[in-house]
């Protein structure tokens, strides 16, 4: 990374902490605990609440970027929502960045779960970096509907706070440039639908004064977008430290290129943001980058929520 990179990277970062700082109000507490009870318990028979969002559609063709020990994929073909009972194996490619041995050392279950997808005919991909997209030989010439990164980490271990906030930063910069050659191509999906006033408080709609620059209403029933270009899908748990890498604004408005001729990162278009339900996922595990064997179980953050922000390619 270059200095002037860094410094604008730490401009951003600045501007994000105080703008966080500056949301904070003395009635927090209350207005989430009083949405709390508001909200409406799951549906009988352990079904989803139908307000929950689930962004695909049984047609998509879907890319799943670092995907660990491949649990979220396996969930997503094997016990998926009822809304994508009819979604095709065949559609779905899952990828880790590791080797398939590498892959197998961090992660204890990981090998019988790959087997489970190759013989329901989904693609798995090995040594796939999310930042090089572009390079990847068998991906030239193929798009997807939708690019799905949940809970991405530089995992360097960097102890100092803002360097590791510049380094996950870097890594989301470059992994939005590599990915637009990946994307279908079409129209702006259209996402957006007013709520009734009749309609019950949801998860979906809780506390968004406190989530940075969001121009967009969380969608409401279980369904994913219209047709249309295709849509990158990144998961964060909405609390410190990933709240500091300000994702929705390095996706809009990217720092500008460091040295003169350099190509400069693509603009996104921010579609909605939703509270990602793990427990919409069934035997889905969150594993973290440094693997099992190296105590990688860990927590995504204290309190808070996980989201999901969508964008697609600004025209």
């Amino acid at each position: 990374m270059s200095k002037i990179q860094k410094v604008s990277l730490k401009a951003t970062l600045q501007s994000q902490q105080s703008r966080l700082k500056a949301k904070k109000k003395a009635d927090h507490a209350a207005q989430v605990a009083e949405q709390k009870g508001k909200r409406k318990p799951p549906n009988a028979k352990g079904k989803s609440n139908p307000l929950h969002t689930i962004p695909f559609r049984p047609t998509d063709k879907i890319l799943l970027i670092g995907e660990g020990n491949f649990s979220f994929a396996r969930a997503l073909l094997v016990h998926p929502p009822a809304a994508l009972e009819h979604l095709p194996a065949a559609g779905v490619t899952a990828t880790s960045y590791d080797s398939e041995e590498d892959c197998y050392a961090k992660y204890s279950n990981a090998r019988e779960i790959v087997e489970i997808l190759r013989n329901r005919g989904a693609e798995v991909v090995f040594d796939v970096d999310a930042t090089k997209l572009h390079k990847y030989p068998a991906f030239k010439g193929r798009r997807w509907d939708r690019i799905v990164w949940n809970f991405p980490h530089a995992g360097k271990g960097i102890t100092d706070q803002d360097r590791n906030i510049l380094s996950n930063q870097q890594l989301i910069l470059d992994f939005l440039r590599s990915s637009p050659s990946c994307l279908t191509l079409g129209l702006v999906p259209s996402v957006h639908r007013k709520r009734p006033h009749n309609m019950p408080d949801d998860d979906d709609e809780k506390d968004m004064d406190i989530i940075p620059d969001l121009d967009a209403e969380d969608s409401l029933p279980s369904t994913a977008l219209g047709s249309g270009r295709g849509t990158i899908l990144i998961t964060l748990r909405n609390v410190p430290p990933y709240t500091t890498w300000d994702v929705p604004r390095l996706a809009k408005t990217p720092p500008k290129p460091s040295r003169t001729g350099e190509t400069p990162n693509p603009r996104f278009k921010l579609l909605r943001s939703f509270v990602f339900h793990r427990s919409l996922w069934k035997g889905y595990e969150h594993r973290m980058t440094k693997g099992e064997r190296a105590h990688g179980q860990g927590t995504t953050g204290v309190g808070g929520e996980d989201r999901t922000w969508e964008f697609c390619l600004q025209d």
